[in-house]
């Protein structure tokens, strides 16, 4: 692999950190980099009576929830309720929750994020819960090579990476087939990258990021499997079916036994503590297995 004659060159186009896991994310100039991904990104999660994550799989309306970093606060808004404040460094009690079938402690941040969830949400006993940073959640294994990646909610892996040029080919055939383009928010990316041709995102293994406080490289190593979120839409919380529909015309992976991909799951080799910013050169060379 050559540093100094990559096969790709490109820049960081947008960074985005989802604070709470499902519900809108915040577009950012710059992002931290620490161990388990962006420095807060999926750090809180709504959980059913029973501890289980719930998401807009089950309810969409968590689209509309729009969270706001302010000094050492995250502010939640949402149509119809007052602002939610929720101190980053600030919980009531111990709980224990559920992500997939991963189980874990973590702390509840009290009755009065618990009552706006579920009176937003219209589904009594919900809870809102702060992942506890002494817990150790890992990604699979399988998919990493072995390397022990650290998580914090997130649903399997430390970021997900999206190039400039997919999302233009899926709006292409969207409108090929009469429907509206949707944006990049409706996938959940962490990195989006510019210039890309459509999916050259799948075709390489690590990416190299000059930081100010030096090199950040990234493993590609899943592709991340598609549920019907990506049908959800941001500015409503409606439901539809036209980004699946397309999508099943050319993006069945077979690693994934025919699942829908779109986007490469990341984990971390190196730069936890460094800093990514919009516009930070990228490099990365072909990957062939």
């Amino acid at each position: 692999m050559s540093a100094t004659d990559p096969d790709l060159r490109t820049r960081i186009a947008r960074l985005f950190v989802h604070p709470v896991k499902s519900c809108a994310g915040i577009e950012l100039p710059e992002a931290l980099l620490v161990e388990t991904g962006f420095d807060l990104d999926r750090a809180w999660m709504v959980v059913d009576a029973a501890g289980r994550f719930v998401t807009q799989r089950e309810f969409p309306r968590l689209a509309l929830v729009r969270p706001q970093f302010k000094r050492l606060e995250v502010v939640l808004r949402a149509p119809g309720m007052l602002a939610l404040h929720l101190g980053i460094n600030e919980v009531e009690r111990p709980a224990r929750v559920r992500v997939w079938d991963d189980e874990a402690e973590a702390w509840d941040m009290g009755g009065v994020a618990a009552q706006w969830f579920s009176d937003f949400l219209g589904q009594p006993g919900l809870r809102l819960a702060r992942f506890d940073p002494e817990v150790r959640r890992l990604a699979s294994r399988r998919w990493t090579g072995g390397v022990e990646a650290p998580i914090e909610f997130a649903d399997g892996f430390p970021l997900l990476v999206i190039g400039e040029g997919s999302l233009a080919e899926l709006n292409r055939r969207l409108a090929s087939g009469g429907h509206a383009p949707v944006g990049i928010e409706r996938f959940r990316p962490n990195l989006v990258l510019a210039g890309l041709e459509p999916h050259d995102e799948d075709r390489v293994q690590e990416l190299r990021i000059a930081t100010a406080e030096g090199e950040v490289r990234l493993k590609l190593v899943k592709p991340c499997g598609r549920c019907p979120i990506p049908d959800v839409d941001p500015a409503t919380g409606a439901t539809g079916t036209a980004v699946l529909d397309t999508l099943q015309g050319y993006r069945a992976d077979a690693r994934l036994d025919g699942a829908l991909s779109f986007g490469m799951n990341a984990i971390i080799l190196a730069g936890a503590g460094h800093t990514l910013r919009v516009g930070d050169e990228v490099s990365a060379d072909w990957y062939f297995s």
